[in-house]
């Protein structure tokens, strides 16, 4: 190995290239043209194999007004905070975590961008450093002589930082060398102080040092040199010019200075609370406007280091009046992939991020991919348009749930008389805040508030983009209608730019999340809730079994409608199972004829191909939602084939029998473990309306708490009132004076709340 050593004598920052042995390629990777006079500044190299990155360009100007914009940021700053480096024993390095953040600098330096780091960390190196020397230091006999407990109770002396940072600094950077190296890059260490911004030659002279680095490729690592720096100095910044109090304050005036798109605080908080992190209202803020620090309660500082919140949010708003943006977010504890700058970068939501600019509709980019996505599916279009059939029935519906709502909270359903006058009742209680998310079905808003309301709960509304604008009128109807009774706020429709998996993590104020969408969207939000129920289905593969001794006019009826009628419902038939000994009759082409006259497109399952010269494309899955015109024939031997069949591939959704044999069909009906089995009829019965629930919130898979169609018995959840006088356990007890009872109590048919 080689370490290249240089000291500016204006200045005194110090830079250190490290270069380690490849292959081929030396790590520091240096502009390089060619001997054929083409360029090569955009090739970039991951140990000795080269790449193609594409320029990140951006003038910089105005920060970004979203998250989403930050995928774009070319020039960083990476603060690390003191929590961040160090152990929590504040003596040596988290090397764990150091090496995590390395790799994420790293992988966004071979994307083409332009990283920088200003480290803490010296002191506590050094500290680790000085007391392992003065352990050392002791003689061999004293050590002996002292004994083991007393040994063990040895104390070092209290070490003053400067030494600590003067000893740590050298240990520090050696350390960011050698991980650097391990993904081919170079780095600096500069060792800056206040004297270096307010000496205006000297600020020139690092300006310049900066961006020779950042041309060659390498990534600056920028401490203060603790080792000779002065105690800060309270309201010692100039006008309009923040000073160097701390790596807070260096990062914030090194990022407008270099003109950095964006600066990563990290420190040992999640972000930005409005109260103190530790008390048990704090609420984390996702987006901090200027103007807003009247709304917030700073705590302590953080257990090392010399900033608190307070000092970053202060450092953070400089930063943004400067043109830089900024994020403040946890490097400790990472919640999302564990890769907390890589997470920001790509725009997830993570910590706090400050803006100049309130959102107020989605950005150009996702509006010119609105565009240019063009004509939509028609399953889609058909999902998004409230036909003036889809209106009549769902004000029927509503009808319905009103109706049936008067005595659905409070209800009594168990009664028992645990003993003379000790009455024990079981009564129905609402499950508390429900978020409904859904998927271009603007009929869900009112069908859903209105279960909402009847069962008693708070309701959170998430709808799909695509039926944004249908979803804010109906939504303004159920506000209008839900003021009437002074419960408007019970319903909320999410219209910001929250991410799902955000909504996700509520888990102090969500009881019950219900999706309603594709299965992957119903995937998706199971792995994402974190502590919610999740209540719902992931796919709709419905199947219909047509048995030997089926009627040929109920088959051809019930198929169809099972098919064709909606194709994109999640209760559609996606697979036609049928009976071997049906093939090669009348009935067996009636069917195709039907479904070849529907336009519906047939896909052969393995024993189905197996019987044809010719047969039509074979399926890829047997487990597959198609949402469209579009089935799957698959034959079987007989009923105990078709349940094994459903069994492996279906969805437990809704599966269906077509036979006149009733002994047939009653053993389909007790051995398929689906939430709707059904026998003659159509699979598309399946539904909250159909079942005269009013309407339902979706249709559950699940094997607790609610399967099948889900209305207001679904949304509601049962407590336990105990009516006593002066009873107590001991007084049931071998030598106590009473006895059990429980007896079974008639149970009333209405309760007045």
């Amino acid at each position: 190995m080689l370490i290249l050593s240089s000291l500016n004598s204006r200045t005194g920052i110090v830079g250190r290239c490290f270069i380690g042995r490849v292959r081929t390629t030396a790590s520091c990777n240096f502009p390089h043209v060619p001997s054929s006079g083409v360029a090569s500044q955009n090739v970039r190299h991951w140990s000795n194999i080269p790449f193609m990155t594409m320029p990140l360009i951006r003038s910089h100007g105005k920060s970004f007004a979203h998250r989403s914009e930050l995928k774009h940021a070319k020039r960083i700053v990476v603060k690390l905070g003191s929590a961040v480096v160090t152990r929590g024993d504040e003596c040596g390095l988290a090397l764990g975590r150091l090496a995590s953040i390395v790799e994420q600098v790293s992988v966004l330096q071979n994307q083409g961008r332009e990283m920088m780091i200003v480290t803490s960390g010296a002191v506590a190196f050094g500290k680790q450093r000085l007391r392992h020397e003065i352990l050392l230091s002791q003689s061999v006999r004293q050590a002996l002589h002292s004994g083991q407990n007393q040994l063990k109770d040895m104390q070092v002396p209290v070490l003053e930082a400067r030494a600590c940072a003067a000893a740590g600094q050298s240990g520090l950077m050696a350390l960011y060398e050698a991980m650097f190296t391990q993904y081919s890059i170079c780095a600096a260490q500069i060792l800056v102080t206040n004297l270096d911004f307010h000496d205006e030659q000297k600020r020139r002279n690092l300006n310049g040092t900066l961006h020779e680095l950042l041309r060659m490729n390498i990534v600056p690592i920028i401490n203060t040199n603790d080792a000779v720096v002065p105690p800060p100095e309270p309201n010692s910044d100039l006008q309009g010019v923040i000073s160097i109090k701390d790596n807070d304050s260096l990062a914030a005036r090194l990022a407008v200075e270099m003109k950095a798109d964006l600066l990563l605080v990290l420190s040992d908080v999640e972000g930005l609370f409005d109260s103190p992190p530790g008390s048990d209202d704090a609420k984390l803020i996702d987006i901090f406007y200027p103007g807003d620090q009247q709304s917030v309660t700073f705590g302590t500082k953080s257990r090392v280091g010399m900033g608190g919140m307070e000092a970053k949010v202060k450092a953070a708003l400089w930063a943004l009046q400067g043109g830089t943006s900024v994020v403040i977010a946890n490097g400790t504890h990472p919640k999302i992939s564990g890769h907390v700058i890589t997470d920001i970068v790509e725009g997830k939501k993570v910590g706090t991020f400050f803006s100049e600019v309130k959102p107020a509709g989605p950005t150009v980019e996702q509006q010119a991919e609105m565009a240019r996505a063009g004509r939509l599916a028609p399953p889609l279009l058909k999902r998004l348009s409230l036909s003036t059939a889809k209106l009549n029935s769902l004000a029927i519906g509503l009808r319905q749930i009103a109706a049936s709502s008067q005595h659905s909270v409070g209800r009594v359903i168990r009664r028992t008389r645990i003993a003379k006058e000790l009455e024990l009742e079981q009564v129905t209680v609402p499950i508390g805040v429900l978020l409904v998310i859904f998927e271009s079905r603007p009929d869900c808003l009112p069908q859903v508030s209105a279960l909402a309301i009847a069962s008693g709960n708070g309701l959170l509304l998430k709808g799909g983009k695509e039926a944004s604008n249908t979803n804010q009128i109906l939504y303004r109807l159920t506000q209008e209608a839900l003021a009437l009774h002074g419960v408007k706020d019970a319903v909320q429709l999410v219209n910001t730019r929250e991410e799902v998996e955000d909504l996700c993590r509520l888990n102090k104020l969500i009881d019950l999340i219900i999706p309603r969408g594709s299965s992957q969207l119903v995937r998706d939000i199971q792995r994402a809730a974190k502590g919610i129920p999740v209540m719902g289905h992931s796919e709709g593969i419905c199947h219909v079994y047509v048995d030997s001794e089926a009627s040929v006019e109920k088959v051809t009826r019930i198929v169809r409608d099972s098919k064709c009628e909606y194709p994109a419902a999640c209760n559609a038939m996606e697979t036609l199972l049928i009976h071997r000994d049906v093939l090669r009759t009348p009935l067996f082409d009636q069917i195709i004829d039907m479904l070849r006259v529907e336009q519906v497109k047939i896909h052969a399952g393995p024993k189905f191909a197996s019987y044809l010269t010719f047969s039509p494309s074979e399926v890829k899955s047997l487990r597959t939602e198609y949402g469209d015109l579009e089935c799957c024939i698959e034959v079987v031997d007989g009923v105990q084939d078709a349940i094994d069949h459903i069994h492996k591939y279906g969805s437990s959704h809704t599966d269906a029998i077509i036979t006149e044999n009733e002994h047939t069909a009653e053993y389909f009906l007790q051995h398929v473990d689906s939430a709707c089995v059904f026998w003659n009829s159509s699979t598309r019965f399946s539904d909250g309306y159909r079942f005269g629930l009013g309407a339902e919130v979706g249709i559950s898979t699940a094997r607790i708490h609610a399967r099948g169609p889900v209305g207001i018995e679904g949304l509601l959840t049962t407590k336990w009132i105990l009516r006593g006088e002066n009873h107590v356990v001991s007084d049931f007890s071998e030598q106590g004076s009473k006895q059990y009872l429980h007896e079974n109590l008639p149970v009333p048919h209405s309760d007045i709340n």
